[in-house]
């Protein structure tokens, strides 16, 4: 974990099982049952993507908070069934059923709910906002921390950052040239997926690239904003003196994720 004079930042990568990593990442002759403990030896976050597609069971989250250094971070991504629907004010049981399925039992571990939406469904203020009243601010004692990433351009609207601080959720900064790129901090966190990595170049991204980012993070960890990153409406009002910062290598030419969140980690010591 990169630590400034203010927020935390962590780096990692989207889940720990990928055939490609086996030999590359992960040592040749690695039991897979101890790829999560060595993954998290390497870098300071995993976003889970498995609870997407179906629940997981708690004792799986329990193990895996075990498995980890104590201050590894697990983010958690929102499953399908609350998000991908006409009708967002309908998914409240899905998002009860959600949040009580166990997550909780990463405790201290457990990081940003990320709620992710198809490129298909465009914003609606009514109909949006009506999801963010579902999002509960904690679960057994745990405060809980949301992210929506939003893929429809209709997005890119000043209403929707007014609303997403009103709720103090954030919203997914992402590089991928056919997603819409927010780069508005809109709680008191950011959250950025980064799917850039080219197979050409060693390290997922060029050094440039990943200089640049390493300051654009230190940035956002110090309350501040990347000069360099287009906004949608005007800034904070009130800044923070600090924010907590994750950043997930997630796509791209995946078998470099690993390398590109390694190296990002070594420009933030």
């Amino acid at each position: 974990m990169a630590k400034t004079s203010t927020g935390k930042i962590r780096v990692g990568i989207g889940g720990w099982t990928f055939e490609d990593w086996r030999g590359t990442f992960y040592p040749k002759g690695l039991a897979q049952k101890r790829e999560l403990e060595y993954a998290s030896q390497h870098l300071t976050a995993i976003e889970i993507n498995g609870t997407y597609y179906g629940s997981q069971k708690p004792e799986s989250f329990a193990r895996w908070r075990d498995e980890t250094p104590e201050d590894f971070v697990f983010s958690v991504k929102g499953t399908r069934f609350s998000t991908n629907r006409r009708v967002l004010a309908e998914a409240g049981q899905s998002v009860e059923r959600f949040i009580t399925s166990g997550i909780t039992q990463l405790k201290e571990k457990l990081g940003p709910i990320n709620w992710q939406f198809l490129p298909t469904k465009q914003f609606d203020p009514a109909d949006f906002e009506a999801f963010l009243k579902l999002l509960p601010d904690e679960q057994d004692g745990l405060a809980l921390r949301h992210v929506v990433e939003v893929r429809h351009p209709s997005f890119r609207a000043p209403d929707f950052i007014e609303l997403l601080r009103k709720y103090k959720v954030a919203t997914v900064y992402t590089d991928k040239e056919s997603f819409p790129e927010i780069a508005d901090v809109t709680a008191p966190f950011v959250y950025a997926r980064l799917q850039r990595m080219s197979e050409k170049i060693e390290t997922g991204y060029a050094p440039k690239a990943l200089d640049d980012w390493a300051k654009r993070a230190k940035a956002w960890a110090e309350g501040g904003t990347p000069n360099d990153l287009e906004t949608v409406a005007k800034p904070e009002a009130k800044p923070p003196k600090s924010r907590d910062v994750f950043v997930f290598m997630i796509n791209g030419f995946k078998p470099k994720a690993p390398a590109a969140a390694m190296s990002l980690i070594e420009r933030l010591k």
